[in-house]
């Protein structure tokens, strides 16, 4: 899908320095994905202290070979 975006050529170039991208393309590609990595890391973080565990959950019965 050709998308036209106007985006401060400054960013572009710092951001081929400092993440070492030979293109215009790469750049944007994987600054969209860290964006969405960091956006579901959020969301996780908000699930903290709202799940409930059973206290009688022994996790090391698992670790036994059978």
């Amino acid at each position: 899908m050709p998308t036209n975006l106007a985006i401060d050529d400054k960013l572009i170039e710092d951001a081929l320095i400092i993440g070492n991208h030979r293109t215009k393309k790469a750049v944007v590609t994987e600054a969209l994905q860290e964006y969405i990595q960091r956006r579901k890391q959020v969301e996780i973080l908000k699930l903290f202290g709202t799940i409930d565990y059973d206290a009688d959950y022994n996790y090391k019965d698992q670790r036994q070979v059978k």
